[in-house]
């Protein structure tokens, strides 16, 4: 790394950065709070209308591990500015879609944004501070992806009811305009640049098995929950439940993924592999008392809660293992390791919504905890594979 430039609003230029994280946070799920009303829009499937969840992971797959290798030369800053502006664009797009396939590539557009955000604002981050700060930077930038959760979603949700799912996203977007006016003018504009990336780091990665398997993990752990989250409102709509009340649960919902991921990191902390194991585990015994009880109004609301909990519990232990094992056996690609393992948790959110999607449209709603079991059970074989090559 360069030498990092001096600044004197380090505070300041975190909330620049957590203000964008919030924007890029609640754009990735909006589509799940307003999906009935775009389903009622475009005249659509159940299952196309969760193509809105999917296409979006799936352009960050693609998206976070090719353009950090070809931007890796760009200003910082130059390049944070970029991002946002590809993000703005992307979300007006989906709010002004005339047709659905406009609507979806109005999501890819921005799913660009999104995986190469979180690389970027990382390490401007742990660079406008100290280096004994640096981790609890990275922290405090990431608070915009929790608040955007736990408020975002549920506000674009509620929004999107009471005018319009197009005003949702059009929101965001002015979200997103006021994160990049506070990027230009709070982050600095000399920034250190990252170590160039080898050529081949991709393949080094794919052919070894640890790491390869730990992405594994990460894809299947962190994507177990989609299966059922991208269908949480039309199921809490079948338990019963109004319009009004659904944007109520949702914030629970967000509070219990704040809650989780918290946890998460704290348990994962010293042991990673031994704290997914029991998260995984429990993942499990979820999804088969959501097969028998989901859509009883009263036990299956707790259970809703609980998938929050559990939904991002897993997240802060499978991306330090991950990085954990890229320093050990490939320390000159873990920079790319890290791109790769954003690609990973958002291979698990395509997977899971689309493999969601063929339950809804072949069994129906209520058993697609089946493709979120099958998921928790092969995260679980992954781990007790690498637990044992860790021996």
């Amino acid at each position: 790394m360069e030498e990092r430039e001096t600044t004197f609003a380090p505070t300041l230029t975190l909330m620049a950065l957590a203000i964008s994280a919030f924007a890029i946070g609640s754009t990735e799920f909006i589509s799940v709070g307003v999906m009935p009303l775009i389903i009622q829009t475009f005249g659509i499937s159940l299952s196309t209308a969760g193509l809105t969840v999917s296409i979006y992971a799936g352009g960050i797959v693609i998206g976070a591990p090719l353009l950090t290798a070809v931007t890796g030369r760009i200003q910082r800053k130059q390049l944070l500015m970029l991002i946002m502006g590809v993000f703005i664009i992307g979300n007006v797009l989906t709010a002004a879609a005339p047709t659905f396939p406009i609507l979806l590539a109005g999501r890819l557009v921005a799913s660009f944004a999104h995986g190469l955000f979180m690389s970027v604002a990382t390490m401007i981050a742990a660079n406008v501070v100290t280096p004994e700060k640096r981790a609890s930077a990275i922290a405090a930038m990431f608070t915009g992806l929790t608040v955007a959760t736990v408020t975002g979603v549920p506000l674009g949700t509620f929004i999107g009811q009471h005018a319009s799912w197009r005003i949702s996203f059009l929101v965001i977007a002015a979200v997103g305009l006021i994160g990049a006016v506070a990027n230009f003018v709070l982050v600095p504009s000399q920034l250190a640049m990252p170590a160039p990336i080898k050529r081949g780091s991709i393949m080094r990665l794919m052919k070894t098995p640890v790491v390869l398997v730990a992405m594994i993990a990460t894809a299947l752990g962190y994507g177990s929950s989609f299966p059922v989250y991208t269908y949480l409102t039309a199921i809490l709509g079948k338990q019963g439940f109004s319009t009004t009340v659904i944007v109520f649960i949702l914030v629970a919902y967000g509070l219990a993924v704040a809650l989780g991921n918290v946890m998460g990191g704290h348990f994962a902390n010293i042991k990673p592999l031994r704290a997914l194991t029991v998260m995984f585990t429990l993942n499990i015994v979820l999804m088969l008392a959501m097969l028998i009880w989901m859509m009883n109004q009263g036990i299956g609301l707790i259970l809703v809660v609980v998938l929050g909990v559990l939904a991002y519990i897993n997240v802060p232990g499978l991306q330090l293992y991950t990085m954990q094992a890229a320093e050990k056996l490939a320390p000159d690609d873990v920079q790319m390791a890290s791109a790769l393992n954003i690609s990973a948790f958002n291979i698990g959110i395509m997977f899971g919504s689309t493999s969601g999607g063929w339950i809804v449209d072949s069994l129906g709603l209520q058993w697609t905890p089946i493709a979120s079991l099958i998921m928790s059970a092969l995260a679980l074989i992954s781990v007790l594979w690498l637990a044992r090559k860790e021996k």
